[in-house]
């Protein structure tokens, strides 16, 4: 068995001083600083309340060709990990053991000079991630085809767009060939046609035998590419297993974080949001909705003072933060009594056309003369499952009505 592993990890952790910059080769000064800190705390050196795990007591094996997600809340310790297992950051305590060529997507384009061209970063880009100069000479006209920038190949990337800048940092890595490869919600950036490149890439190692670690936000591209899931959860591991169950407990979790995100900009603003809910048409909360089905949002408002003509709007915003749509009880020509005190508002949208992605609902409450009291940003968060799931498909789905002439002749 122990041949057949690719990743094995044990107790790893990982450990940082909050507001700590220190390096190794500056602790000399972190000393003087700590030392002159402790004056002002009479005498007292710093306490084991300044340090926080981001990684603590993680062990888990990987076989090779298996393809396991890595999921959690901001903050989880998910970026942690695959710092530690790609070496860029040194462990606390424990060990993690990779057996194989191993390729990091971390944060795309790190390794990339601005000053330098479009070539001379994919030689300097590939050295970074291990590859010899003889082969990226040999794999150069391939990564330029891939990225689709042959044109801009010899431009400083400083005159780049971000989506040149990223479609050139993705190609280099990808034509690594890694056996083992970890990816850190790189399926976030770039426009669809690139995500899609990225997940056929991601395929495409899969075919060949190649482990990958897959941190992503977007439980669909979860769902599609990985068969376990490890679920993060302030530093420690609280599942391991098959992705359906490890999924479902980490939307429930979602569910259950505490609502900070509701809270007005200013403390006079008259309005306070204390929920908002997302339902199916019999009422059980869920964020799961499949396509065609029609979702009641909730929301629990309390009035500090009377809000005369109210009027709000819900956005429902895409992962890569595209606003898909919005539903307007002004538009709609809902004429809301004036706000007292606490109540409930139920909207209900025509079925879901939206494809399968993540999203997210916003509110915002207007009074009299459409002004906006506050923008509730960052609700609560949503999937639409759809079989076709591809980003190719843009924002939304509706079904066309088709015919066909068969052996028709042509100019008849």
């Amino acid at each position: 068995m122990q041949q057949d592993l690719a990743i094995s990890v044990r107790g790893l952790g990982k450990r940082y001083r909050r507001g700590a910059r220190a390096a190794q080769h500056d602790q000399i000064r972190e000393l003087i600083k700590e030392s002159v800190g402790a004056l002002f705390r009479g005498g007292r050196r710093g306490s084991a309340d300044e340090t926080f795990w981001a990684l603590q007591d993680a062990s888990f094996d990987v076989r090779r060709g298996e393809n396991v997600g890595i999921i959690g809340l901001n903050g989880a310790g998910k970026s942690t990990l695959l710092k530690i297992l790609s070496r860029i950051t040194t462990p606390t305590n424990g060990s993690a053991r990779i057996v194989g060529r191993l390729g990091a997507l971390l944060e795309v384009g790190t390794g990339f000079h601005q000053e330098l061209t479009g070539r001379e970063n994919t030689f300097l880009y590939g050295a970074i991630l291990g590859m010899s100069r003889e082969e990226v000479a040999r794999k150069f006209d391939a990564i330029v085809e891939f990225a689709e920038i042959a044109d801009f190949i010899d431009t400083p990337v400083k005159r780049y767009s971000s989506g040149m800048y990223v479609r050139l940092a993705f190609s280099v890595a990808a034509h690594l060939d890694p056996d083992i490869l970890l990816l850190d919600e790189v399926l976030a950036v770039g426009d669809f046609t690139f995500q899609r490149k990225c997940l056929d890439f991601a395929h495409q190692l899969e075919r060949k035998g190649a482990t990958i670690l897959f941190v992503s936000h977007n439980m669909f591209s979860i769902k599609s590419m990985c068969q376990r899931v490890i679920y993060l959860k302030k530093g420690q591991i609280v599942y391991d297993g098959p992705t359906d169950a490890g999924l479902k407990r980490y939307e429930d979790d979602c569910r259950l974080a505490p609502p900070s995100w509701f809270r007005p900009e200013t403390d006079d603003t008259p309005i306070t949001l204390s929920h908002i809910t997302l339902h199916g048409e019999d009422g059980e909360e869920k964020s799961v909705f499949a396509f065609g089905e029609r979702m009641k949002i909730r929301l629990k408002y309390k009035a500090l003072r009377p809000i005369d003509e109210p009027h709000f709007i819900v956005y429902i915003e895409r992962s890569d933060k595209i606003y898909c749509s919005a539903h307007s009880s002004f538009a709609d020509k809902v004429e809301l009594p004036r706000l007292t005190g606490e109540g409930t508002i139920d909207i209900l949208t025509p079925p879901l056309k939206l494809v399968s992605e993540l999203y997210t609902v916003s509110i915002a409450p207007y009074q009299k003369g459409f002004e906006r009291l506050f923008w509730a940003q960052n609700g609560p968060s949503f999937h639409v499952s759809h079989p076709l799931y591809s980003p190719a498909f843009g924002v939304f789905y509706e079904p066309a009505e088709w015919s066909i002439e068969v052996g028709a002749q042509a100019g008849s």
